[in-house]
């Protein structure tokens, strides 16, 4: 895809505002009327934003093809090295540092503001110039309000503000729609392009994305360069069979479905490709978008598209709420009118879309976050518009893609930075991404038949977890044709290994502790969770020496800025396996949830498994339909539909060894014991000890 011609009626609209704005910012740094300690931050950023138009221009005319590997990897420290950790302590980039030069007022608006010129360079990579357009002339315009002051008489904080107010309600209705149409239309194939055209033994290509490329990215797609092709075609299969098997499991029609949208992070590409390949076979385009880099569209709990490293998590969790400089119900609103508008105008592409095909990667160190006063926060009405948003969002997209029509896959593979051997390990979560599904289908049923007589299920930690909690089954009117318990092998969660159920909240009490358990970028420690019918009535962490700090990270990352959650699944993991490779390459602690949550006991809060598909019936290999879909707080949708739920899921593991007992209790009172001392003790379940006592 030529971009520039791809998008050459929107940039000639700007044409003449881009050339007037660079040209502007072009003589900024030669100026002197604007009074210290300002004039240096307008300086900076003022290259910075010249220096993104200079690259737009050189791309065009196509300079990348005859940049080396050199140059293009001295672009990248050049676009990146400003917030790399071993800079951002004194970077405009850090709203505490901008705080300190330039005010408590107006440095961390003046940060925020050089963040939104950072996403020129993603524009410019894609030949977008009316988003470039945008942010210099916020620049200038902000400029203007501080030219001619003698430091004493400086612009109202209000006054900047509300330059940064127009600059994202302005071109709302253009960012919200353009992310909408990348997520469902086949017309936008910048990344495909890259992944099926380019010479992926080149790692050239790499930077071509316009992201952060880090050591990590060129050493994995190097790695996978050397895998033999029947390796690359293998995990490709996995993946690609695995979102068959999600509409076939579940029942619904693939044949109505054209387009699959694959999230996955850089450095993947040779099996990327392959998966492109494997989808088209099955009668699937793959769509590609970037995830957004702009306030307006970023979502801080996830990345909802392709990217790469971050170069600096904490300059991402410092920006994470930006938008409380603007959101309120009138953003909102005008939003949610965009998105609907878009989804009508596309909703011929929007009933072709078959859902999400995820690879994910792991093996990264644990981020401990810095709070700081100086970074914006949400305040109490901003958090309930940004969840009222959440929710009405949801809806929408419902409406034009139902969740009963879609299915998705999710697969891991770790990144270099799990440690030596890296090839070795590589190849073990390869194998443990393809165990075989009859045989853990036969002995989950097993499982589920016991489980499938208990009034409810309880839980408790040995050698320092202090988990005591017991879960409440829904009663089955007819157990020959009913269960409680999904037997979930290889299809959308690979690896294979659980069984899950929506639990009763009501009579779902105690405490569920955890030693250490990554949760996105965090690595929590010690997490607790006190539960009391099924809600959550407190927590903490160990993260910080500041408990309130602590409860403060638990609250962001894990109650998504609720109040309280429902447990939302209550699961049982089978892959020994999987456990017992991490046991002998010491990296449980950097698996990744969905590994994790095959190896023990596993709780969710949030929302369940079925959230807005709770009415339409789900079968396991035996027949059996699977009722436990919904619990008291989903079932409110019937009569208000906000109040139902809470637009997150998030997963909870307790590793095997930590685990004194799980045991299934009748009403009869007989206990059934499942796990002991980390070992399944249920008969027929033994082969699953086989791995851990070899491990």
């Amino acid at each position: 895809m030529d971009v520039w011609e791809f998008w050459k009626d929107d940039n000639e609209r700007v044409r003449e505002r881009y050339e007037l704005s660079a040209g502007r910012i072009a003589q900024i740094p030669g100026e002197a009327t604007v009074p210290q300690p300002y004039r240096d931050y307008f300086i900076q950023v003022a290259r910075f934003a010249g220096q993104i138009c200079g690259l737009a221009d050189k791309l065009q005319k196509g300079w990348f093809g005859q940049a080396s590997l050199g140059e293009l990897q001295a672009l990248n420290q050049e676009l990146y090295g400003d917030i790399l950790p071993g800079h951002y302590e004194e970077s405009y980039g850090n709203p505490a540092f901008a705080a300190r030069k330039l005010g408590r007022e107006f440095g961390p608006l003046l940060s925020f503001l050089y963040t939104e010129l950072r996403c020129g360079i993603s524009c410019a990579f894609e030949g977008r110039l009316p988003q470039i357009t945008a942010a210099n002339e916020a620049l200038i315009e902000i400029y203007n309000l501080f030219e001619g002051k003698d430091g004493k008489s400086l612009p109202k904080m209000q006054e900047v503000k509300d330059v940064l107010y127009w600059y994202i309600s302005d071109y709302t209705d253009q960012t919200v729609r353009h992310w909408i149409w990348e997520r469902l239309s086949p017309q936008w194939s910048f990344a495909k392009d890259i992944i099926m055209e380019e010479d992926l033994s080149d790692l050239r290509y790499l930077y071509r994305f316009g992201e952060y490329i880090s050591p990590s990215e060129l050493s994995m797609a190097g790695f996978l360069n050397s895998l033999p092709e029947e390796t690359l075609r293998s995990m490709a299969d996995t993946y690609v069979e695995g979102f068959r098997k999600g509409f076939e499991v579940m029942g619904r029609d693939l044949s109505k479905k054209k387009t699959v949208l694959i999230r996955y992070e850089l450095g993947l590409e040779p099996m990327i490709r392959r998966a492109v390949e494997g989808f088209e076979r099955i009668g699937l385009t793959p769509l590609f978008c970037r995830t957004p880099v702009s306030v307006v569209n970023r979502d801080p709990n996830r990345k909802a598209g392709w990217f790469s490293s971050s170069p600096n998590k904490q300059y991402d969790y410092d920006h994470r709420y930006d938008s409380a400089i603007f959101m309120g119900n009138t953003v909102k609103e005008r939003k949610l009118s965009v998105i609907k508008a878009a989804l009508e105008e596309f909703k011929e592409e929007a009933s072709w879309y078959a859902g999400p095909a995820v690879v994910e990667t792991f093996g990264e160190a644990g981020f401990s976050p810095v709070n700081k006063e100086e970074c914006f926060a949400l305040s109490g009405y901003q958090e309930n518009v940004v969840r009222s948003y959440n929710n009405e969002f949801t809806q929408l997209m419902n409406r034009y893609v139902p969740e009963e029509e879609t299915s998705f896959t999710i697969i891991a593979f770790p990144r270099p930075e799990i440690g030596e051997p890296y090839g070795e390990i590589f190849k073990e979560i390869i194998r443990i991404n393809t165990l075989d599904y009859e045989v853990y289908k036969d002995l989950q049923q097993k499982l589920i038949d016991v489980l499938d007589q208990a009034d409810y299920v309880e839980i408790k930690g040995k050698d320092g977890n202090v988990t005591d909690l017991r879960v409440k089954l829904h009663p089955l009117s007819n157990p020959e044709t009913e269960t409680n318990f999904e037997n979930c092998v290889a299809d959308v969660n690979i690896p294979l290994g659980e069984v899950f159920t929506s639990p009763k909240l009501m009579g779902t009490d105690g405490l569920l502790n955890v030693k250490s358990v990554y949760i996105g970028d965090f690595q929590f420690k010690n997490l607790k969770l006190w539960f009391e019918n099924g809600m959550v009535k407190d927590y903490s962490c160990d993260n910080m020496e500041d408990k309130g700090q602590s409860r403060k990270l638990v609250r962001q990352v894990i109650m998504k800025n609720h109040e309280s959650l429902p447990i939302g699944e209550f699961a049982i993991g089978t892959n020994t396996t999987a456990y017992a490779m991490g046991r002998k390459y010491g990296i449980v602690d950097r698996l990744p949830i969905l590994i994790v949550e095959k190896m023990g006991p596993h709780f969710a809060v949030g929302d369940t498994c079925y959230s807005w598909a709770e009415d339409f019936p789900m079968y396991n290999p035996d027949g059996k339909e699977m009722v436990a879909r919904e619990n008291e707080v989903s079932a409110l949708r019937r009569e208000n539909v906000s109040a139902a739920y809470f637009s997150c899921h998030t997963d909870i593991t307790i590793p095997y060894d930590e685990l004194e007992s799980i045991a299934a209790c009748l009403k009869e009172g007989e206990r059934k014991e499942i796990i002991r001392d980390g070992r399944f003790v249920l008969p027929g379940l033994e082969t699953l000890n086989v791995p851990l006592e070899e491990g």
